[in-house]
């Protein structure tokens, strides 16, 4: 591969520099915008990691999550066919997808998210990814695309759910021998779900990104859909979880504790990025207030998009195309100093071995989500003369990279506990994670099923499971910065599809950015 060569910066930008350099030798406090190439804000690491070995873990996760019919390229080969039959109790074909975390349920709205965040992390950064984990990435996308459209594939209904929560978690066995009942959850005009529909519409929009080179017309029946999902969520409005049914099968698992009017205006984002359409603009300009675009946040996942929002919507003002949108830079920005130390404003916890914490478990959600944003934030500032005002200083781009590196190494081993937390990487990971097929023998070594309560001796082993499930990223330490590698403790040992999809972007950027410090233009 021939070297990167960097562009002769504009006389634009070298005008920037010279008066942000200018402002930092004055105020000594100022970190430049357009290009951090002057200075060094990375102090030498703990140690060198391996970015790329990384990001092909992490996305090699997914195989081991699939669900469905697994197709003859399939890497994570201790897994077996699986969920073949589901949605044959509502008379639908619903195979395929991923199971969201250790469990065999097949839970729409965190899926949804997960494809939106690695059709994101392939729109944003896919450009850093070696080909092959490029390739991949969007294989990955994929399993899941093939599946939302098979929830819309019904008119006047929007399917969200596969598998009956409680039945499935009073079992420890297999994906492969599951004999819970596969019950299938579905929204419609009669009790919406504009939470499940507005997500489903963000993820099919990013993902028509990802393929519109490779698939032009996969690419325009995933944008096509898309609007038609979010035709579903503006008409019918309402949270899936306010239904006592949709309720009784999803809480207290994956409730809509936000409520469904960030997930409209983040459908309409993707839908706007993804087609151009000024009718998606128009739909944030007039119905932003309404549905609290200007609720204060600093949560990103699953649940609340509002962080996400601006930094997505922010783009447009931020690189000067559409100046009625400052609002979302400037809520991107009152984010963006939370996370600052130096700042005034009120802070987002860290743990004292770095680690950005929120209460709640799997804490590692909040960081690959955080630090995805961080660097997409940072990608967008350092493509103008923008930065983040918080209080008495300013911040740039080159911040913004050293706060998200900062912890992915803490993810990947730079903590107390000298561990890393993904399953795979390094020569120290947890081995006893809350996962059902990793923690049982493989149906490709034990061929005999293994029955509902036949399992529990698995779980309450003290030994290392069986199968690693490579490159997932388990819930991580405490606020205290412990880990017990205990598979009952399912909020530290638990892994997640939503910690592992933002996380493909932001080792994407590490892997196409040995020198964070540095901003290419």
């Amino acid at each position: 591969m021939a070297p990167r060569v960097a562009p002769r910066p504009s006389s634009t930008h070298r005008l920037c520099v010279r008066i942000l350099l200018a402002s930092f030798l004055a105020a000594h406090r100022l970190v430049p915008s357009c290009s951090a190439s002057f200075f060094s804000f990375f102090p030498a690491a703990a140690r060198r990691h391996d970015y790329r070995d990384a990001l092909a873990k992490s996305i090699l996760f997914f195989e081991g999550q699939r669900s469905g019919r697994l197709p003859p390229g399939q890497r994570a080969s201790w897994r077996g066919d699986s969920g073949v039959s589901d949605g044959a109790a509502a008379g639908v074909d619903l195979e395929g997808g991923y199971y969201d975390a250790g469990d065999n349920v097949k839970f729409g709205f965190p899926m949804a998210f997960t494809t939106t965040m690695l059709a994101w992390s392939v729109v944003e950064f896919g450009g850093d990814m070696p080909r092959d984990e490029r390739r991949h990435a969007a294989g990955a996308v994929r399993w899941a695309t093939d599946y939302l459209l098979k929830t819309l594939a019904h008119p006047g209904v929007i399917f969200l759910q596969v598998g009956d929560p409680w039945k499935d978690h009073d079992c420890w066995e297999r994906p492969e021998d599951m004999d819970t009942e596969r019950t299938v959850y579905n929204v419609s005009a009669g009790r919406p779900g504009s939470d499940i529909a507005g997500e489903t519409a963000a993820a099919l929009a990013a993902a028509s990104m990802v393929f519109r080179d490779d698939d032009r017309e996969y690419a325009e029946t995933l944008l096509a859909s898309a609007r038609k999902a979010f035709e579903f969520a503006d008409t019918y409005k309402g949270a899936y979880s306010d239904d006592p049914d949709l309720r009784a099968g999803g809480c207290p698992f994956y409730c809509d504790f936000n409520g469904y009017q960030d997930e409209l205006l983040w459908g309409a984002a993707w839908l706007r990025r993804a087609s151009k359409d000024d009718t998606f603009l128009q739909y944030i300009q007039n119905n932003g207030k309404t549905l609290g675009a200007e609720d204060s946040s600093n949560e990103f996942g699953w649940d609340n998009k509002h962080t996400g929002l601006n930094v997505l919507v922010s783009k447009e003002f931020i690189e000067g195309e559409v100046l009625s949108l400052q609002s979302y830079k400037e809520f991107a920005d009152s984010f963006i100093c939370t996370l600052i130390p130096e700042s005034s404003s009120p802070h987002i916890t860290y743990t004292p071995g770095g680690m950005l914490y929120k209460p709640g478990g799997s804490n590692m959600q909040h960081v690959t989500s955080i630090s995805f944003l961080l660097l997409t934030y940072a990608k967008y500032l350092s493509k103008s003369c923008h930065t983040v005002n918080c209080g008495d200083i300013s911040v740039g781009p080159a911040t913004l990279q050293r706060q998200a590196k900062k912890q992915v190494d803490y993810l990947l081993g730079d903590n107390p506990m000298k561990m890393s937390y993904m399953i795979g990487y390094g020569d120290r990971y947890p081995q006893r994670i809350h996962h059902r097929g990793s923690s049982l023998p493989s149906i490709k070594d034990h061929p005999q099923r293994i029955a509902c309560k036949e399992g529990t001796p698995y779980y309450n082993s003290s030994g290392a499971n069986p199968n690693p499930l490579v490159g997932a990223v388990v819930g991580g330490p405490g606020e205290d910065d412990a880990y017990e590698d205990d598979r009952a403790d399912f909020r530290k040992s638990e892994p997640t599809t939503y910690i592992n999809a933002p996380l493909v972007g932001v080792l994407a950027f590490l892997v196409g950015n040995p020198n964070p410090g540095h901003i290419r233009h």
